[in-house]
């Protein structure tokens, strides 16, 4: 996984409660057996019409969203089924942090384990930022090291993250790359067992 330390970007405000992850990832995309390609079908059927063009008024079809990594959306977001795709897709997209008051908690889990950095912060806290990211383009510096979200305006917004999480994104490391850190330890004791 790359290493995610400090993040500035424009916000794409997605001012949605209880997104599924059937909405982040459609079932029909999930033939695919890479990780990778999973982004252009991210919120497909918000995107675009039953005739395949964009829906003009929709968050992501917007210009000035179109380099943003950093998405903001409501309450329980990630809900639905536990499908790993879902943060494959946000971040196939582009977007390296999520921020809203909650997620589905295999959904949280997911998004670590590939790299996304979810943030929680409160409702009013989200609405806020929403705010305004919809009135004009609204670019934040999320920094992780800090633990801070901060607005252009200067606002600054603190969050939580678990130590052992927040170590594996700041250093890329995913769950075999942790385990890969222990190779000397379990060669010796794979060295010491008997043999059957």
């Amino acid at each position: 996984m790359k290493p995610i330390n400090i993040v500035k970007s424009v916000i794409t405000p997605l001012d949605r409660k209880n997104v599924d992850t059937d909405q982040i990832i459609s079932k029909e995309f999930l033939k695919r057996i890479e990780r990778t390609g999973f982004g252009q079908y991210l919120f497909y059927h918000w995107r675009y019409d039953a005739q395949g063009n964009e829906v003009q008024d929709f968050v992501l079809n917007k210009a000035e969203f179109k380099d943003s990594k950093i998405l903001v959306a409501q309450d329980n977001f990630g809900c639905g089924s536990s499908r790993e795709h879902a943060p494959w897709a946000i971040l196939d997209y582009g977007f390296n942090v999520v921020i809203a008051p909650s997620f589905a908690d295999i959904f949280h889990n997911n998004c670590f384990k590939n790299g996304i950095l979810p943030i929680k912060l409160t409702e009013a806290e989200c609405d806020e930022i929403l705010e305004k990211g919809l009135t004009k383009p609204y670019h934040v510096e999320v920094n992780l090291e800090a633990q801070t979200v901060t607005g252009e305006d200067g606002k600054v917004y603190t969050f939580n993250i678990d130590s052992y999480y927040k170590e594996t994104l700041l250093n890329g490391l995913d769950e075999i790359a942790l385990t890969i850190k222990y190779e000397d330890q379990i060669a010796a004791y794979e060295a010491q067992r008997v043999a059957y």
